[in-house]
């Protein structure tokens, strides 16, 4: 006999955090009731972007070649490649998990550059070849933690900002790194379109503290599970920082800007008393609309077959962060 799946009340999502988020959700997009009278044809012009089957597929990741530095194989079991590449945020492919996988494929990753600008000696712009041969890669085996509670422990591959950055030789008056995604809305529609976008206000950037950057742990990703990153998951290059929240992950990165004042932050623009700068990962520190105490670890099981466990300060990586943040309040400066 086929085993039923029983869910208890304790399943359920509260009615009153159901509509509070889609009261949110359609405020960010501009949807009023008067909205829903839009004549059909034109939701039809909205989505039909997003059929799904008939956008080009990701391009399967060319295999890279790159080290496995001890220190950083985690004995952490590790989400499946699959989810990694399949559950994902990325608001310029769509508002869906699975959106970025089924409609990223289009994006043009090569040739691609990048420009390191702003309060440097050295500054300039570099392809991916320069990339590759100027920084050895490494397989960094990281846990991930999204704001929205769940989990996945992630195999990356790339190389620490902290060695581009020296490279371009910041001056006395670099206090930030500033970030910047791609902007191209013919590539990217969730940049021209507040419905599919989640309404934020684009291109994404991101930002952090000079001395984060510098930290040996934030790394500049240019792969996954040993081959280069697939469009959906930031290709050609994106950043990882692992002890805060994924959205600081900035994805298909164009500019890295070193700057005097703290930069803006595309998730802090949008909500301020949500998602704050810093966004380190902090048990004691709750969304306001949900507990950070505990996270759904995302692995090998089916969909609802995902571990509940506690959340840990600097996502388990206390030990070499913490000291960045000595004096700070954490729950001021979340």
């Amino acid at each position: 006999m086929k085993k039923v799946t029983r869910f208890t009340e304790a399943d359920v999502t509260a009615e009153s955090v159901f509509m509070m988020k889609r009261r949110q959700v359609l405020k960010a997009l501009g949807i009023s009731a008067a909205a829903l009278s839009i004549p059909q044809t034109t939701h039809a012009d909205i989505l039909s972007w997003f059929k799904g089957n008939d956008r080009p597929p990701a391009p399967s990741g060319k295999p890279l070649q790159f080290s496995q530095p001890e220190q950083w194989q985690s004995k952490l079991a590790m989400t499946p490649e699959d989810k990694v590449t399949g559950y994902n945020n990325f608001y310029e492919f769509g508002l869906d998990k699975a959106d970025p996988a089924a409609n990223a494929g289009s994006l043009k990753t090569d040739p691609w550059k990048i420009t390191i600008s702003g309060e440097v000696a050295k500054p300039q712009t570099l392809d991916l070849d320069d990339l590759y041969k100027k920084f050895p890669l490494e397989q960094r085996i990281y846990r991930m933690r999204c704001v929205e509670a769940w989990s996945m422990v992630v195999p990356w591959i790339g190389f620490p900002l902290s060695k581009l950055l020296a490279m371009v030789e910041p001056t006395s008056k670099a206090k930030y790194v500033a970030f910047e995604t791609l902007y191209d809305p013919e590539q990217m529609p969730g940049q021209k379109d507040r419905f599919i976008g989640g309404g934020l206000k684009y291109p994404y950037v991101e930002g952090l503290r000079l001395d984060e950057a510098m930290n040996p742990l934030t790394l500049l990703t240019v792969g996954v599970y040993g081959k280069a990153l697939p469009p959906q998951n930031g290709a050609p290059i994106r950043l990882t920082v692992p002890w805060k929240y994924g959205f600081k992950g900035i994805k298909s990165i164009v500019s890295i800007k070193l700057v005097s004042e703290l930069p803006p932050t595309t998730w802090n623009m949008a909500a301020p008393n949500e998602y704050g700068f810093y966004a380190n990962v902090n048990p004691n520190v709750e969304h306001p609309r949900w507990s950070q105490a505990s996270e759904r670890f995302i692995g090998s099981g089916g969909v609802l077959d995902v571990k509940r466990q506690p959340t840990l300060l600097f996502n388990g990586y206390a030990d070499q962060v913490a000291s960045l943040y000595r004096g700070l309040n954490l729950k001021e400066n979340f």
